[in-house]
């Protein structure tokens, strides 16, 4: 396993983490009274968006999993629309989830929704960038021993970081603290971002030091 390799993955994952700090802070300089509390729908969106289009041009310039295959124009678009197709489909299935786990069913709908498109841009988007939609790469990723490069690896930390990250964040919520942080839904939203920008560090920390017993064969 080269180092190079490692380090490339490191500094893509401290770009996409300091992106998450920049949605925080500069948002600050051209609205007015925005904060990660206050103006916490907005902060959804422009972290998602800050997060999402990082990764595609991460993924565009770095390319970890470029195909030798040269695929027409037509196979392109088609590969995009699909894309675009199944990440609105997470956004809806993990708004079902996070119904299903609590979440009010009429009241705080768009609260919900904006956290289940955080949720996808964290973990859906990530698959379709490095595996496209193909759901059988997914389910090979996320299986015991499946990934088969150190991106994929990564992919399964991340992605498994930021669900129990949100998962935790939903554990103050029905205390009487009464504390505006435990509105729905920002603790578990602020708890997938920290799971998620975890395990961008844990990533490629893990990797290094396990980088003798992993070897990744073709499959």
């Amino acid at each position: 396993m080269r180092e190079a390799e490692i380090r490339r993955l490191l500094a893509a994952n401290l770009l996409r983490a300091v992106s998450i700090v920049l949605a925080a802070v500069v948002p600050a300089f051209f609205l007015d009274g925005f904060s990660v509390l206050g103006t916490h729908l907005t902060w959804l969106c422009v972290c998602s968006v800050s997060v999402a289009t990082l990764n595609i041009i991460l993924h565009l310039v770095l390319k970890p999993s470029q195909s030798p295959k040269r695929s027409s124009f037509a196979h392109k678009i088609s590969r995009f629309l699909k894309c675009c197709i199944y990440f609105f489909m997470s956004c809806i299935l993990f708004h079902a989830i996070i119904v299903l786990y609590g979440a009010p069913l009429i009241e705080s709908v768009t609260e919900t929704f904006l956290f289940a498109v955080l949720l996808s841009t964290f973990t859906t988007l990530q698959c379709l960038c490095l595996l496209g939609p193909n759901i059988q790469a997914w389910i090979r990723v996320f299986s015991k021993n499946g990934a088969m490069s150190i991106w994929e690896s990564s992919l399964q930390i991340t992605s498994v970081c930021s669900i129990l990250g949100a998962w935790f964040g939903a554990f103050p919520i029905p205390l009487d603290w009464d504390r505006p942080w435990q509105v729905w839904p920002i603790s578990c939203s602020l708890g997938a971002t920290f799971g998620y920008m975890a395990g961008l560090i844990i990533a490629p920390l893990w990797i290094h030091w396990n980088r003798k017993q992993l070897t990744y064969k073709s499959r």
